[in-house]
């Protein structure tokens, strides 16, 4: 394609290109089969189209979007377009100044939002909106705010929204296609024809790990006190089942709201505790079950604290309860042991045997920072082995230290890991979406993700320019074995979902075609 430099899109990327080129359009695609380039090959042609004209490009935050930026800079002459990179830091009159001169901008939704609510500069002028990671177009997300007073002001619109997966919700893949303004989709998985010659080969493993008695007997325990929290709630007709955390969080909330706008009612003071504690023996137990049982006692030990600074009836009632204290005892006479979770060992072992393999280079992924922080240090004791916690910026206290990485410092560790100071990364979900981390040759799941999106994110770290492996560490008769079955049902949902939402596009483009003729 002309103006493009250094770089041959694939046969599959051009086809999808094409298509863009004509209607707004959801590029779904795994990460690594190269979104951006179909996203560059797509402002060329609109740039050529409609020359003087800009171009937008969104991503959800400051790393990803200059990852973007670095990305065009490399494969377009120098002089093909004016690029600047639009950030909180730089401000609000300074990026109406630059606006003005720029043809490519590159900014986190936030930046643009906030310009167009002050009415700084109109996007009239823009041939071309993409969104990256598009499956957070749901809900209030700027994205939305964007694109509709894009389509309001444009000239000549025209919309492309990336992902690599948008979910398995019929609705919400619906929701994101009514807030761009799709009119088109295109799916292409590892297993499509047209990209099965570039991908290299992906071995797929499932580690099964024995739950041990120990460990079920303190899950007995935490179990225990969370079914009397959930009779009480059942009692007060406030659920009618095994509630999951995330449907007890949905009633936390719901109770909140009454409590704050509605009569002080202390049957509602009480659902809300109990409801609370609930929360807390359900994520005890997805911790003893899944993570690590250091993750599970210093959660118990958080609670001893939280109780003794806000002295509230409910956690003081829980912590003085026998079996969270048994639960408490059992787990530090086993960590005095030197006993841990059985999927430590069986990591130290996959690690062991896979680190001499040629250009060995691994993410683990982990739900929790803790969790990350404790893999990354075993292995660290591992000969050969390199590894560092790659985090969010939040700051947390994990194993007695306030950590947290600020995004120089998520770029730093980046670049340690590319050039090979680093071959092992401890990742938890910040590893999943977007970021330019370099490809490896092992991806291992500390746990299944219950997610079609992230578990998809995951798995594209590997196999793309040389084979990969996934190994995915499942406890046995735990909630690791249903997450793994829920990912793997979502996806397949996830691919008929997008086929079904395509057809419907086409489907209603030809009799719209049809009508217009008989016109």
């Amino acid at each position: 394609m002309e103006f493009l430099k250094n770089i041959n899109p694939r046969d599959y990327q051009i086809e999808i290109a094409n298509k863009c080129i004509e209607k707004n359009c959801l590029v779904v695609l795994p990460t690594g089969l190269g979104k951006t380039l179909i996203a560059l090959m797509v402002c060329i042609e609109r740039m050529k189209k409609f020359p003087g004209q800009k171009v937008v490009f969104l991503a959800p935050t400051k790393p990803l979007i200059e990852q973007h930026l670095i990305f065009f800079k490399k494969h377009l002459p120098e002089l093909f377009a004016e690029m600047n990179l639009f950030t909180g830091k730089v401000k609000s009159n300074e990026r109406k100044k630059i606006w003005q001169s720029s043809d490519i901008i590159f900014s986190t939704p936030q930046c643009i939002a906030n310009d167009l609510k002050k009415e700084l500069y109109s996007l009239e002028e823009v041939c071309l909106l993409i969104e990256d990671e598009a499956h957070r177009c749901i809900r209030n997300y700027d994205y939305n705010y964007i694109a509709q007073i894009y389509i309001k002001q444009s000239k000549n619109s025209r919309i492309l929204g990336l992902t690599a997966s948008p979910g398995s919700d019929y609705s919400k893949v619906k929701e994101i296609c009514k807030n761009l303004f799709i009119e088109g989709v295109e799916l292409k998985t590892r297993e499509s024809e047209e990209v099965k010659p570039y991908l290299k080969e992906l071995t797929f493993e499932k580690k099964i790990v024995n739950f041990p008695p120990e460990f079920m007997e303190i899950r007995e325990l935490i179990r225990n006190i969370f079914n009397d929290y959930l009779e009480n709630l059942r009692r007060r007709k406030l659920i009618f089942n095994n509630s999951s955390k995330t449907e007890l969080i949905l009633l936390q909330k719901k109770l909140m709201k009454k409590a704050n706008f509605g009569k002080k009612d202390y049957s509602i003071l009480l659902a809300i505790a109990d409801c609370s504690q609930a929360i807390r023996m359900q994520h005890g137990l997805e911790l003893i079950e899944t993570q690590t049982l250091k993750t599970f006692n210093d959660f118990i030990k958080d609670l001893f604290k939280q109780a003794s600074e806000k002295n509230t009836r409910s956690l003081n009632s829980l912590i003085k309860r026998k079996e969270f204290n048994l639960a408490y005892i059992k787990a530090n006479e086993l960590l005095s042991k030197g006993i841990e979770h059985p999927k430590i060992k069986e990591l130290i072992d996959l690690i062991n045997q896979e680190k001499n393999k040629k250009d060995f280079k691994a993410i683990i992924f982990s739900q929790f920072r803790t969790t990350a922080a404790i893999i990354s240090r075993e292995l660290n004791k591992i000969e050969g082995i390199k590894s560092k916690v790659f985090i969010g910026q939040t700051k947390k206290e994990s194993l007695g230290e306030q950590i947290g990485l600020n995004q120089k410092e998520q770029r730093r560790l980046i670049e340690e890991f590319s050039e090979g100071k680093i071959n092992v990364l401890c990742a938890t979900s910040i590893g999943e979406e977007g970021l330019d981390i370099p490809e490896v040759s092992l991806v291992v799941f500390y746990e299944p993700v219950p997610s079609a999106i992230r578990k998809i994110q995951r798995g594209g770290r590997t196999a793309r320019l040389s084979p990969g492996k996934i190994i995915i560490l499942i406890t046995k008769g735990t909630r690791d074995e249903t997450f793994y079955y829920v990912s793997n049902a979502k996806e397949k949902k996830m691919h008929k979902v997008i086929d079904d939402i395509k057809q419907e596009m086409i489907n209603k483009e030809k009799t719209q075609e049809k009508q217009q003729t008989l016109l």
